[in-house]
């Protein structure tokens, strides 16, 4: 009789997965065996046929095949993506027969995994195959980046499905509100116009003008009260510096226009203008007016990072009265020389002092698109109102700085939007940011128009508002409608409010990723 064969029992798919690095070891153990070593990498959110195809075709192309997934902090396909977390994305992958190994890639881009494992073959899907289609611009980079190792770049062609698609037909991620405006904008075409309105930003000669902040984070843990006094004890952790205000809007402004301009003011001998010339981007410029006996204007917050980047207490420093007769002058001269050069100007106005009543006039008459922020905060309260800028092109502000401009408390924000705003400013076009609403965009032709919030993921709200005047405030001067321009603005916001303070600003490359998943 014959004996029984022995069950080997399949491994388990979560022993599939390592490090990056530890792939990178096991790519050259098998290189010494003279096999050949295949890599995909992507997001694989919601694995489908035209990915089994994928790995099924990619597997043909060596002996061993990696899939690398990246990370979901670095997924920038909108909100509530990815839908599966990194462990279950690699899980998911790792079950299929085709894949020997899967790593999770802690990094933007492929690169540092193309580094490390140094595949013979790297594969890629049809969509990349034209580098003028990929929106991402990395296929090209990832291509050097296999030669330089010896390996080369395959793609497959199969059946295609794209993930974002599905997901948006036929899972119910996003609240009614905001499904039902994503569906108007596919039915009228919205994703290519979009994409064709950020693109036309790309030639603008931008002017911004506007006060230049200081943003300091001093990271504590909190460690309880003390038994003599009535006071919270905390231990510091750490300090984060940035360049905020006006140098922020600079540098979301400059991922999407040609050339940037800035106008500010700072202290003489200000011992951060090192700090903040080396995080400018480099198709940005600076001129600054050299002010005495005042302090660039510094914001101190104390933050407990044990407890999602809670914000304890906060600290200006300033001199907020108007400036000497002579720094004014210096301004004045300053911007009688830039503003005829700039295509746009934007004003990131934080009332804390550089803007004088003069300055406004002269902007109002000489710029050829003025768009401006006038912010309401600690510091002003009541006192730095957007009604003091009158007939610009187009008006930025949040729900309470447009309910104070316009003295109206109880309203509808639709209608302080839609009417008391234009009554009073004169405003051509007018967004009115409403946090976990969304936002309230105006234009003459079209009435109010509610865009719905894309997330409801807050890391740090610092700067998300300076984001989203940054990114509307082009696309309206070239022509968008509002609606639009309210869409691409959310996005920003969104963006934004998972960076920590001004760590990274608004990249034009994700913004378009990030865009583009939601209208697939």
């Amino acid at each position: 009789m014959d004996q029984p064969q022995e069950q080997v029992s399949p491994a388990l798919a979560r022993d599939k997965i390592h490090s990056v690095a530890k792939l990178g070891r096991l790519a050259a153990e098998a290189r010494a065996r003279r096999q050949r070593v295949v890599l995909c990498h992507g997001v694989f959110d919601l694995v489908h046929m035209g990915h089994v195809r994928h790995f099924e075709a990619a597997r043909k192309e060596g002996d061993v095949l990696i899939v690398t997934l990246t990370a979901d902090r670095f997924v920038n396909k909108g909100p509530g993506r990815p839908i599966f977390n990194e462990e279950i994305r690699a899980e998911m992958i790792a079950a299929l027969q085709y894949v020997d190994y899967v790593g999770v890639n802690h990094a933007p881009d492929a690169e540092p995994a193309l580094d490390t494992i140094r595949p013979d073959v790297y594969v890629k899907g049809s969509d990349y195959e034209n580098p003028e289609e990929d929106i991402t611009g990395k296929i090209t980079t990832e291509r050097e980046t296999v030669e330089r190792h010896g390996g080369r770049l395959v793609f497959t062609r199969d059946i295609t499905f794209s993930s974002s698609n599905l997901i948006n037909r036929y899972l119910d991620i996003y609240d009614p509100p905001l499904r039902d405006f994503l569906d108007s904008l596919r039915a009228d075409a919205g994703r290519k116009r979009i994409g064709d309105l950020i693109e036309s930003a790309r030639h603008l000669k931008v002017l911004i003008i506007g006060d230049t902040i200081i943003d300091e984070y001093q990271y504590v843990g909190t460690l309880g009260k003390p038994s003599k006094e009535h006071i919270i004890a905390s231990l510091y952790q750490g300090t984060e510096i940035f360049a905020g205000g006006v140098i922020a809007t600079a540098n979301h402004v400059a991922a999407f226009c040609s050339e940037v301009e800035v106008v500010t003011t700072l202290a003489r001998g200000c011992p951060h203008e090192g700090m903040i010339k080396e995080n400018l981007k480099p198709n940005v410029r600076l001129s600054a007016v050299p002010v005495s006996d005042r302090p660039t204007t510094r914001k101190l917050r104390y933050v407990d990072a044990s407890a999602y980047m809670r914000k304890l207490f906060e600290v200006y420093f300033m001199d907020d009265r108007p400036l000497p007769q002579g720094e004014r002058d210096a301004l004045d001269d300053l911007l009688a020389r830039k503003v005829s050069w700039a295509d746009m100007v934007i004003v990131s106005d934080f009332g804390h002092g550089m803007i004088g009543r003069e300055h406004v006039e002269a902007l109002r008459k000489n710029a050829k698109f003025l768009a401006v922020n006038a912010q309401t905060n600690a510091g002003n309260q009541g006192y730095n109102l957007i009604t003091k800028y009158r007939d610009a092109d187009y008006v930025c502000v949040d729900a309470p700085e447009a309910r104070l401009a316009t003295g109206d408390k109880y309203s509808e924000i639709a209608k302080v939007v839609g009417e008391g705003l234009p009554r009073l400013t004169g405003c051509r076009q007018a967004i009115v940011t409403h946090g976990s609403y969304g936002c309230y965009c105006y234009a003459p032709d079209q009435g109010v128009i509610r865009i719905p919030a894309f997330t409801k993921t807050v890391v740090d709200t610092v700067g998300a508002g300076d984001a989203f005047f940054a990114m509307t405030a082009p696309l309206v001067a070239c022509g968008g409608r509002i609606a639009d321009v309210g869409f691409v603005g959310n996005a920003a916001g969104a963006i934004k409010v998972g960076i920590v303070g001004h760590r990274q600003s608004v990249e034009k490359i994700p913004l378009i990723k990030f865009v583009d998943t939601l209208l697939k």
